[in-house]
């Protein structure tokens, strides 16, 4: 054998371990280390497997649960949206209901008022202005309507006594209040153009008649200039103090 190849042979010997210090039972311990490394790696993963496994269980029931809860919440909010609407639906035919007969109230409580100008107010009243020196000779108890052009209302008088040359217009209440006063008056402007339009100068005046009447509201209306006239048992009467001069239009 060449030199050369006898130097390679034991570089290769010195390259390699000879298994120098290791014994049967330490390779043994190794092995068996390995083992317990691998089955121990194993049961981890097969334990996380099944934790994950078991997460994902959760997640579906919670995901299976909020879906539930959701349709659930869906068809209670549908529900109650159609009890709510046909509730509001009886509310508001409860309501038409109820308008429908405080219109027909209204239409009836205006009738009284036009039975109460025609038989109660207007016969006596004439009397009352007469024994004044009025001396009406035309009573229109039902009053007057006026219009504007179109045909639309624009006031409505509950009584009118007219003479040669005065027109008085009354406004017949069961209870006056202050705010009757102003509507009177544009009330007796209303009327005041409309006969200025049909030439008829004579002078217009107005009163306001109540069964009930309270101090404030009959001050109020000597101090427009208007007559207060007042229930006084079954008749009426002209409660003028003296002094009091009647506004004209």
């Amino acid at each position: 054998m060449s030199a050369v190849k006898t130097k390679k042979k034991k570089r290769l010997r010195k390259a390699i371990p000879c298994g120098k210090g290791l014994t049967f039972e330490k390779v043994w311990l190794l092995l068996q280390e390995t083992d317990r490394i691998i089955k121990e790696n194993a049961e981890r993963f097969e334990q996380e497997k099944k934790e994950s496994a078991e997460r994902h269980k959760e997640i579906d029931r919670i995901f299976k649960e909020s879906a539930e809860r959701f349709e659930r919440e869906k068809k209670e909010n549908a529900e109650r949206f159609e009890r709510e609407k046909k509730e509001s639906d009886e509310r508001h035919k409860e309501l038409d209901r109820i308008t429908r007969r405080n219109s027909k109230q209204m239409g009836e409580l205006h009738r009284r008022f036009g039975q109460l100008a025609e038989h109660l107010v207007a016969p006596g009243i004439a009397k009352r202005f007469n024994e004044l020196g009025y001396h009406f000779d035309a009573i229109s108890p039902k009053g007057q309507t006026i219009n504007d052009s179109r045909g639309k209302v624009k006031t409505e008088i509950d009584l009118l006594l007219e003479n040669g040359s005065t027109i008085m217009a009354v406004e017949v209440k069961t209870r006056p209040v202050s705010q009757d006063v102003e509507h009177h008056i544009r009330r007796l402007e209303i009327l005041r153009d409309h006969r200025r339009g049909i030439n008829d100068l004579r002078k217009v005046l107005g009163a306001i008649a109540g069964a009930i009447y309270d101090n404030d509201v009959k001050k109020a209306v000597r101090e427009a200039g208007l007559y207060v006239i007042e229930q006084s048992g079954d008749t009426m009467k002209i409660d003028m103090p003296d002094g009091f001069i009647p506004r004209e239009w």
